[in-house]
């Protein structure tokens, strides 16, 4: 999995090099007017769990699939910024000791700073760089506690895909993000830990620009 990154932007530049047919513009390349881009995916959140607790063991979060809107600003015709908006529900569990310590919504809003290399052709693929805040919130009790506490905290993320423009307004989109990020949560009041969410958020959907 921690490989996907790298194939996906070799596959991307490679790609972006072949012969794909170009829009017909007015030489201004799609975006002379076209600078807002909105997309609609659905994503995997595949935490890479790890971290500690006061009593030992290691948190786990478990996947989520949920739907995901975001939102690119075009600065030039290569560079743009990129927020996403998704919120996923996740179980959390102790391992060794095995422990039900209830689930949490989060909520981790990402800007990404992108670079698009073929922007004025149907194959475009991009990376882009940024920072995600993790915001847990609604946790619930599990089996095993009776309350269940976790923190925001800041992360950083980095992002790979493509889009696949149909005509010049309608695309297909694919897109992987690996992202850096930990939170400190309580359990029962007394026991304490740092939960290593590190996830990936692999998607796919539509893209509308204009």
């Amino acid at each position: 999995m921690k490989s996907l990154l790298t194939l996906a932007l070799v596959a991307g530049v490679s790609l972006s090099a072949m012969s794909v047919p170009a829009f017909a513009q007015d030489g201004a390349g799609p975006f002379a007017k076209e600078r807002w881009q909105f997309r609609l995916r659905t994503i995997g959140v595949l935490p890479d769990s790890g971290g500690h607790t006061s009593i030992g063991g290691k948190p786990h979060a478990d996947n989520a699939v949920v739907p995901e809107f975001d939102i690119t600003y075009f600065f030039t015709d290569h560079v743009a910024a990129e927020l996403i908006l998704a919120t996923s529900k996740h179980d959390l569990k102790l391992k060794g000791p095995n422990l039900d310590l209830g689930e949490s919504w989060i909520l981790p809003p990402t800007l990404t700073v992108q670079y698009h290399f073929t922007p004025k052709q149907a194959f475009s693929p991009y990376v882009g760089a940024g920072l995600n805040y993790t915001l847990p919130y609604a946790e619930d009790d599990g089996a095993d506690t009776t309350s269940l506490k976790a923190d925001g905290s800041f992360g950083t993320a980095l992002q790979v895909g493509f889009d696949y423009w149909m005509n010049d307004n309608w695309g297909l989109n694919m897109d992987v993000k690996k992202v850096w990020v930990d939170v400190d949560a309580r359990v029962n009041g007394t026991i304490t830990g740092n939960v290593e969410l590190n996830p990936w958020i692999v998607g796919a959907g539509v893209s509308y620009r204009f």
